[in-house]
């Protein structure tokens, strides 16, 4: 037990138990593994220090508050952040690094600043794309729109690798359905940590994926069908597997039927609610 540090036994799925250990054991298998792959940002400067995926940040917060860890190795504290991705992960960024007593904190969106009443073009009952303020927000920090990052700036002074000292934003504008450069715009900020807060990209690259020969789609998820089954018999995805990174309560709706599912398989019936199907989406313009 390292200092500071209490653990908990941990089962490495495809490592400690392999996908055909589960198959020899179960007559079905769940996989409701969460879609964790972080999109990345790559530019000049990225490999420089003080630079995090939100993913690497958030869970060491998470077992600070638990008891697990004492501190975080990544504190915020008296620290200048920069947040890139205004979603509701980026917000979680926020609202830790304002507990952790960040100096400043900037988030930075590449898209325009939303409407502050719902547009014409997204009538109820579809997802209005409106300027939306968490609590996190509340809490302080500056927003910045429409802007994109075109590198991160660090010194060297007694580290081989460096450290982020500050970024290069530029102004950016859709022409012909891309985001481009505003001449003239590009502009410095002093930072002295970053969070990567830009979405996520699919599962994370694991052994069992290979070990039960399951599917992939084309946005990096486990592939199901319509009635949450891989294309593996007796293999179920639930959740952000096979969606996609997206909300809790979405996860909570999906459990429900792919539980249904399974029940269906193993008994040839059920009477199990299953609230939604695989492909159900929020009505969006």
């Amino acid at each position: 037990e390292a200092e500071g540090v209490r653990f908990r036994p941990v089962v490495d799925i495809g490592v400690d138990v392999t996908a055909i250990d589960l198959r020899r054991r179960y007559d079905a298998v769940v996989l409701a593994v969460g879609a964790t792959q972080a999109r990345d940002l790559p530019v000049p400067g990225r490999e420089l220090q003080g630079i995090h995926q939100a993913m690497e940040y958030l869970p060491l917060a998470n077992r600070v508050q638990e008891g697990d860890l004492e501190s975080s190795p990544i504190d915020a504290a008296g620290k200048h952040v920069v947040i890139i991705g205004g979603g509701d992960t980026g917000a979680d960024c926020l609202g830790t690094a304002h507990r952790q007593g960040a100096a400043s904190i900037t988030q930075l969106e590449i898209l325009p600043r939303p409407p502050q009443e719902r547009p014409a073009v997204a009538p109820w009952p579809t997802y209005p794309m409106t300027y939306r303020v968490s609590s996190a927000h509340e809490e302080g920090g500056e927003r910045v729109f429409a802007v994109n990052t075109s590198r991160f700036i660090g010194s060297h002074a007694g580290d081989a690798t460096g450290s982020v000292t500050a970024i290069e934003l530029v102004d950016v504008a859709m022409v012909n359905g891309r985001f481009e450069p505003v001449a003239g715009s590009e502009r410095q900020i002093p930072v002295d940590l970053v969070f990567l807060a830009m979405g996520f990209t699919g599962i994370e690259a694991t052994p069992y994926v290979e070990q039960f020969g399951l599917d992939l789609d084309e946005r990096g998820n486990i592939a199901r069908d319509g009635e949450y089954t891989s294309n593996v018999e007796g293999v179920f995805i639930a959740g952000d597997a096979g969606r996609g990174q997206s909300l809790i309560v979405w996860a909570i709706a999906e459990g429900r039927a792919a539980a249904a599912s399974v029940d269906r398989f193993l008994t040839g019936s059920t009477n199990l609610p299953a609230p939604i199907s695989p492909t159900a989406r929020p009505l969006v313009v």
